[in-house]
């Protein structure tokens, strides 16, 4: 891939605001939510969508799975909280003002 010179930055903030326009759908809270499959459906230009995201104020979703309770149906090693901990979020939540 070549390397963006400043001449192709402002087209691809323009690409990547068109993304986030046509991906994003109204929450339940005045903001505007992207599942994060959506973007990476997206391909190439999925990191570069994800940081434009953060950079305009859009957070990760915090997961509302909880880890499971030991037991005898539970996991049976240390590792799984490690990975409940590295997956990435299911979806962004931007401020509604970012995409006025």
């Amino acid at each position: 891939m070549a390397a963006r010179t400043s001449s192709q930055a402002p087209d691809t903030e323009g690409a990547i605001r068109a993304v986030v326009t046509r991906l994003a759908r109204p929450d339940g809270d005045g903001g505007m939510v992207i599942e994060r499959a959506a973007i990476v459906a997206e391909g190439e230009l999925a990191a570069d969508i994800e940081a434009w995201i953060i950079a305009h104020g859009g957070e990760p979703e915090a997961p509302l799975i909880r880890a499971p309770r030991a037991g005898l149906y539970g996991p049976h090693d240390a590792s799984f909280a490690g990975q409940m901990a590295a997956r990435p979020p299911r979806r962004y939540i931007l401020p509604a003002v970012v995409m006025d």
